[in-house]
């Protein structure tokens, strides 16, 4: 009977916010503006950054590579709510809601190593800084980066061919607005207990130990900051970290609040608001927080900015 379920199922039913009409109205017309300021806002970063030869910094490779992450993950994640909007089709075939189940749940652990690899570089400006340069040259810098992505799409790996073996019979509507993990997972009468330990194990090596070593970089740094005699100096020196912290905390609070949060005060129309502040608004929100925070990158826009207008004259 579960081999039965299991082939019947071939496709699935995003509800979103079908069910909250009054809310769908409002969604309408605020995400697409999102995602569109979110794409256009990472993809100017990055072409910033790549122009400017005064933002040829490791700091700024690795807000690069979070701007380009931010992307896909808007991308991936908004890409079926744009489409039912749009179009009012909920349907989405199995082979895509796997894959967009993978590619999310990957680029989510990426950021977690991205965001660790980042700390790591804070720490080394801040307590070694005479031997910044020497230690995060450019190799060491496109090993961090890479090992960050290639992590994030191993990790995950084991979790999606458990998903493929899932038996579905327990309907075909997904309380989503895209293909998550725990609203599938209430769709399958598969024994849990393996998925359970998988995710369980990833959650550790993934999001566990990423996050320790994010606090213990922070702790050093916090400590070294202290210990600066002047305001002045410790104030140069929060400032080139607390663009970074201001995103971890953004990134970490989004993900408590949709993961983490008590059974009992959990429901599913709270699970995809937070789902949507993390897929549409933080990315919006990153680049902005490092170009209004950050003299370097504002100096390099007003640089950019004015060129235009000299060449517009």
């Amino acid at each position: 009977m579960a081999k039965e379920n299991k082939t019947t199922v071939t496709e699935f039913i995003l509800l979103g916010f079908s069910d909250h009409p009054h809310l769908q109205i409002l969604i309408s017309v605020t995400v697409f503006p999102i995602f569109l300021i979110s794409v256009l806002g990472n993809l100017m970063f990055i072409m910033l950054v790549c122009a400017d030869p005064q933002l040829q910094k490791p700091m700024y490779f690795f807000l690069s590579n979070l701007s380009f992450l931010d992307i896909c993950n808007t991308s991936v994640s908004l890409s079926t709510l744009l489409h039912s909007l749009m179009t009012g089709e909920t349907l989405i075939s199995f082979s895509v809601c796997i894959a967009q189940l993978y590619v999310f749940s990957s680029l989510t652990s990426t950021e977690f190593f991205l965001l660790t690899a980042m700390a790591y570089d804070r720490y080394v400006a801040i307590c070694n800084p005479l031997r910044y340069v020497l230690i995060m040259n450019r190799r060491v810098c496109v090993l961090l980066a890479s090992a960050s992505w290639l992590l994030g799409v191993l990790i995950v790996a084991t979790e999606a061919v458990f998903i493929l073996q899932f038996s579905f019979c327990r309907g075909n509507v997904i309380n989503h607005f895209f293909c998550e993990m725990t609203a599938l997972m209430k769709l399958s009468c598969t024994k849990m207990h393996n998925i359970e330990i998988v995710i369980f194990t990833e959650g550790v090596f993934g999001t566990v130990i990423p996050s320790v070593l994010t606090v213990i970089s922070y702790v050093y740094i916090i400590s070294r900051i202290l210990k600066i005699h002047s305001v002045k100096g410790r104030r140069k020196a929060f400032s080139t970290c607390s663009s970074h912290l201001i995103v971890v905390f953004l990134f970490y609070g989004t993900l408590f609040c949709v993961y983490m949060r008590p059974t009992s005060k959990r429901s599913p129309e709270q699970d995809k608001l937070f789902s949507l502040l993390y897929t549409a608004l933080i990315p919006m929100l990153n680049p902005i927080i490092y170009s209004l925070r950050n003299e370097e990158v504002k100096k390099a826009l007003t640089k950019v900015i004015g060129t235009n207008n000299c060449i517009d004259f």
